[in-house]
């Protein structure tokens, strides 16, 4: 693993939003392993490098906004001659409930703007994160949904799955995927 990109919006009226479960899990990464994240105006985002076992990995949020986070991919793999295949995109998912977080290797976008921006930038084979968000009844407020906070409820599910997909880093560091799907996809 060499590129960890979670994916949100920036802004502070954002911070709260579904949209960002891919930043709240990079967050949650950066704070655990002690990594800051600064503004790297040549990579669109907040860049920080995580080093272990000699290997660097970068943690990157687009500061692009969503529709646009494959420019500041490219920008970081163009520079640091990263394969797609070396990437893990963090991100929320609708097709999730809130609290069941996946892992997978390539697919579809499934509408997710990120995620296409992403794919047409680099093709579809990276590494996905999955975050469960939920999905409005109505298919015309998916917009509105993933830019509004979750309810107390699903934010408690949301942390939760956060939390228990953070105990893979080890295996997703050393690219242990299969293993690492494995942990994440068996509960007790």
């Amino acid at each position: 693993m060499r590129l960890v990109v979670g994916l949100g919006n920036p802004g502070r009226q954002y911070e709260a939003t579904r949209h960002n479960a891919g930043f709240w899990w990079l967050d949650s990464i950066a704070d655990e392993y002690g990594v800051s994240l600064s503004a790297e105006s040549r990579f669109h985002g907040d860049v920080g490098r995580l080093r272990q076992s000699d290997v660097d990995c970068w943690l990157l949020k687009p500061m692009t906004f969503m529709n646009e986070s494959g420019r500041a991919v490219r920008a970081l793999c163009d520079f640091y001659k990263l394969a797609v295949s070396d990437m893990l995109v963090v991100h929320d998912e609708l097709d999730l409930a809130p609290g069941v977080v996946k892992l997978k290797k390539g697919g579809g976008v499934a509408g997710h703007n990120g995620l296409r921006d992403i794919a047409a930038h680099m093709g579809k084979d990276f590494w996905r994160l999955r975050i469960g968000v939920g999905r409005p009844a109505d298919r015309a407020q998916v917009s509105n949904y993933v830019l509004s906070p979750p309810r107390k409820e699903e934010a408690e599910l949301i942390t939760q799955s956060l939390e228990r997909s953070l105990t893979i880093w080890p295996q997703l560091m050393a690219s242990e995927f299969e293993t690492a799907m494995l942990k994440l996809h068996t509960r007790d």
